[in-house]
């Protein structure tokens, strides 16, 4: 009589198990910011690996899908939303901003007048999108075209923390579209906040009396280095 060793699982086969476990997150990210402030230039940077010289502005709202494998359980959409700088003055970002669970605000760090629109962005983000519990959802602040000007806007690491803080920006960094600075590493912040809000709010939904994070938003202090280029 001879035997024979049988292993195996019940139930779902192995692939399908291990599909099963991996969670997959679709979340959709706002690109805001003047006119001209290179939000258009960043996206494409970060998903198609591309840079054009060639100016062309955006008209009303446009989409690119990115999709990252963030940890061996974990896979995550992003979907861009690109909206044209004129937009803040329109009646259409209410329903440009619906759903959305981050953003980033691009400005021009060789125009300080898209540096002053800032706040009017972020003001205008706030009072159209929030997260479920009421609070802000985490937005990362871009001073974009950093390779274009050693003065620039940004001359102090210490001014710019504190206006995160008062205007309650969970980071920023300097970014070069053409040079591909702080791009990915902007992008994998946001998306850091995100992961750790979502888990907040759910620790919140999950376990009675148990107080969520604001927002799920680190201090700026404690934000990840940002690599200046200028």
């Amino acid at each position: 009589m001879t035997s024979s060793a049988i292993g195996g699982l019940c139930g779902l086969p192995v692939d399908d198990m291990m599909r099963e476990q991996q969670r997959e997150h679709l979340y959709k990210i706002l690109v805001i910011g003047d006119l001209g402030t290179g939000k258009t230039s960043i996206i494409k940077r970060y998903v198609h690996q591309f840079f054009s010289h060639h100016y062309r502005a955006t008209i009303g709202v446009d989409f690119a899908l990115k999709v990252i494998n963030w940890d061996e359980n974990t896979l995550i959409r992003l979907q861009l939303w690109d909206i044209a700088g004129q937009e803040r003055f329109g009646n259409m970002t209410r329903v440009y901003y619906k759903e959305a669970v981050g953003a980033f605000i691009v400005f021009d760090v060789t125009r300080s007048q898209t540096f002053e629109a800032v706040k009017k962005w972020k003001m205008d983000l706030d009072s159209k999108v929030q997260q479920p519990e009421g609070n802000s959802i985490p937005c990362v602040l871009l001073g974009n075209k950093c390779d274009m000007s050693k003065e620039g806007i940004v001359n102090s690491s210490s001014a710019m923390n504190e206006f995160c803080k008062e205007n309650n920006f969970a980071g920023w960094f300097l970014t070069s579209a053409k040079e591909n600075l702080n791009i990915d590493e902007a992008a994998r912040f946001l998306i850091s906040q995100i992961l750790r809000t979502q888990k907040a709010v759910n620790m919140d939904d999950s376990t009675s009396g148990a107080v969520a994070l604001d927002g799920g938003v680190v201090p700026v202090a404690q934000s990840v280095p940002r690599k200046m280029c200028c």
